[in-house]
């Protein structure tokens, strides 16, 4: 897994991206974190004309304006209802020609005219105002236009989306967030327009939150297993190695008395014995004190110390660590080249691939022979998908470290990914043929029989897809991610609610800070019905958010979740549940 400050799951992040595992519960994906909306529907296909064109034109047959162009449209011997009728015709054609400020006189004397009883008409007429108001971009009119035709009509999908819309101009996201869900339910997911609108404000209202909150929160340290998990993703890291010989008894033969004096005060090596211990909380105060006193093992101290800020998700702690381990020309190179890894992967999580790769890049120059280099690397490119760099760059590792199954697995992975989406069968084949060969040669890896698992899962193979997650089980029967993607396959495969939800818990009864379980959990509980159960689940894994990019995907699922409660009281509107 890449180094990240996010430090990536096994078996989930170096896989598909997270909002795929929608597919899994067979429920269609709206773009980016529109995913969020993950109730099942049938898959049913556009109308033409209707399902993407932009809603701009109001209601009622018009043909252009002919002879004079007064805005009054009285007409004598006609009912109340026909001379609104009338005057909103005249107001249609205004509005065709382009001069709103009549069509709005028109539409106003409509309101005025129409008798109260015809309902659907009177909605008709504020919502073709409230069209009129939007092309003079008079948000609050429109708004207010809106509201008055929902009012009467609470399921008007025109009034509703085109007051969602002037809401985003408003900078009201909360609202317009309720809106274009209901829009959304009641169009079954048919338009584009809305669904994109819906990811648009979802994102923005995520990362609102997410930099406020992961500002201000309380530092967690993840579980054990998920720590010992992120270190064991390195071969050529110093500090992750156990205690050498030459640390527990210094060796320093020119002031043998002061050494063993320095050995015994020394925070860095009462760290390493810490983590040997899997005492982790006391690690961190431990490196600064070998750092304060300008200790001999200063430089592994800092490094150390950025590292378990990363893994608590405090990046402002880690990156000055990280820099100066960097610039230090004269530490051990294989110190250099780790800081510059999980740097490179940090700059990733905050989504700046560009400086993400110049460290990767400089890490490969100073140290060319480092193998764990070109294996996270290869990862990056694979998330950039460079899926060729990325193949050349796990080469290159299993050059310098032939027993590396982990690299073996994620080439096995990155060439299945680009032939899969290159919709090539026979590539496909081949690399499910050199799964089978990663397996026979290396099957006490358990990623290789999780990473096969999800390629099986894409191919139907949902049999062999369980039997290579039960080896998975066998081999760490502590890893709960794991447990959740069984519990997807069971889903998908057997449509075994019971049963997948019971793997999911037991996930989380493996490892309660595993933010994955929970956020699944809340995504299954969405689809159920269950949407206070799907709330809570988020918020659980909004508390265990280890980066601020993954604390804003979790805040969109949440507030989608919470729209959807609010959509259900106000309209009665509720999609169809599992």
């Amino acid at each position: 897994m890449m180094a990240a400050s996010k430090p990536v799951e096994p078996h989930s992040g170096s896989a598909f991206p997270r909002w795929q595992l929608a597919l899994l519960v067979g429920t269609p994906i709206v773009l980016g974190v529109g995913a969020v909306y993950l109730w099942k529907r049938n898959k049913t296909k556009n109308t033409p004309g209707k399902s993407n064109g932009e809603r701009t034109t109001p209601e009622g047959s018009a043909t252009p304006v002919q002879g004079q162009e007064g805005a009054r449209c009285e007409q004598e011997d006609m009912s109340p209802l026909d001379r609104a009728q009338g005057a909103k015709n005249k107001g249609n054609k205004y509005f065709k020609a382009g001069k709103y400020e009549q069509a709005i006189q028109c539409y106003t004397e409509a309101i005025g005219l129409c008798p109260r009883e015809n309902q659907t008409d009177l909605s008709t007429f504020y919502q073709n105002r409230a069209a009129a108001y939007e092309q003079q971009m008079k948000w609050t009119e429109v708004v207010q236009d809106c509201t008055q035709a929902v009012v009467i009509n609470p399921r008007y999908i025109k009034a509703l989306f085109r007051r969602a819309k002037a809401l985003e101009r408003l900078d009201n996201k909360k609202e317009c967030l309720e809106d274009v869900t209901a829009v959304c339910i009641l169009e079954a997911f048919q338009n584009q327009q809305s669904m994109l609108l819906a990811d648009k404000v979802l994102k923005l209202l995520g990362k609102e939150k997410a930099k406020d909150q992961y500002r201000n929160r309380d530092p967690l340290m993840p579980s054990p297993q998920f720590i010992k998990s992120y270190f064991s993703s390195f071969t050529d890291d110093i500090i992750s190695q156990p205690l050498q010989k030459g640390e527990k008894k210094d060796e320093d033969k020119d002031n043998e008395g002061e050494a063993a004096e320095v050995t015994e005060s020394s925070g860095y090596l009462k760290a390493k014995q810490y983590m040997e211990e899997e005492n982790y909380d006391k690690i961190i105060s431990e490196c600064t004190k070998e750092v304060e006193s300008g200790g001999r093992y200063t430089a592994e101290a800092l490094l150390l110390r950025a590292t378990f800020y990363l893994l608590i998700g405090n990046t402002t702690g880690a990156q000055p660590d990280l820099d100066r381990v960097i610039n230090m020309e004269d530490a051990n190179v294989k110190l250099r080249a780790n800081a510059l890894i999980k740097r490179g992967s940090m700059y990733m999580q905050q989504q700046q691939p560009m400086m993400s790769t110049q460290d990767f890049n400089m890490a490969a120059e100073i140290d060319t022979r480092n193998a764990d280099v070109y294996h996270h690397r290869g990862q990056l490119k694979i998330l950039l998908d460079q899926v060729e760099e990325a193949v050349g760059d796990f080469d290159e590792c299993i050059l310098l470290r032939p027993d590396s199954a982990l690299a073996q697995a994620q080439k096995c992975f990155a060439l299945y990914r680009q032939a899969y989406t290159g919709n090539s069968q026979s590539q496909v084949q081949t690399a499910m043929d050199g799964f089978e060969d990663v397996i026979r040669r290396f099957p006490k890896c358990a990623e290789g029989y999780a990473l096969y698992a999800q390629a099986l899962t894409d191919q139907q193979q949902f049999g062999k897809a369980d039997q290579m997650y039960n080896k998975c089980i066998d081999l760490e029967p502590d890893n709960a991610t794991t447990y959740v993607h069984k519990g997807l396959l069971q889903l998908q495969w057997k449509q075994d609610l019971d049963l997948g939800l019971d793997l999911i818990s037991k996930a989380i009864e493996i490892d309660n800070k595993c933010d994955f379980a929970y956020e699944t959990m809340g995504t299954i509980e969405v689809q159920r019905g269950n949407l206070e159960k799907a709330i809570d689940m988020f918020n659980k894994a909004i508390n265990l958010a280890k980066s601020e990019m993954e604390m804003a995907h979790l805040y969109s699922l949440c507030d989608a979740a919470y729209a959807q409660t609010e959509v259900a009281r106000k309209y009665g509107l509720k999609p169809p549940t599992l």
